[in-house]
């Protein structure tokens, strides 16, 4: 789904339809870095020098709660937003914070757990850590 059909999925049901939130939605959909609203911010606002950081956060919590992005967090106190909001994965880097997607069926849980618990599952977070190839010594790549 492009930024403009989100946008206009979220105009019928009452949401008004900025540059800004185009600019934040376009961004995040093209991009696979997984920003921070930070980062975010400082894109659009070489677009849009008036944006405020209250507006990104804004559309960023708005986007969240329609199920159109997904926030991470990680612990370091900056959330991290992907446009990809379809069940998938991610392995982060303990030494940078890099955030990559993973793409594969590891789990499919939700069934099992909404038949043993009769809980409405709605979604599951799985996350894998480590030290990503540009921060590993090459004392550790020779070991792998």
């Amino acid at each position: 789904m492009t930024a403009i059909e989100i946008l206009k999925h979220l105009k019928d049901k009452g949401v008004r339809f900025t540059p800004q939130r185009q600019a934040i939605l376009e961004f995040l959909l093209g991009t696979d870095t997984h920003p921070t609203a930070e980062e975010i911010y400082h894109h659009v606002k070489a677009k849009f020098p008036g944006v405020s950081l209250g507006t990104i956060y804004n559309t960023l919590n708005m986007l969240k709660e329609h199920g159109y992005i997904l926030e991470l967090s990680y612990g370091d106190m900056s959330s991290h937003f992907d446009g990809n909001a379809k069940n998938h994965y991610h392995v982060a880097c303990t030494e940078c914070g890099r955030i990559v997607d993973l793409h594969r069926p590891l789990l499919e849980l939700e069934n099992e757990v909404e038949v043993k618990t009769g809980f409405q599952v709605h979604g599951h977070r799985l996350e894998f850590y480590g030290v990503c190839p540009n921060c590993a010594s090459p004392d550790l790549k020779k070991m792998n």
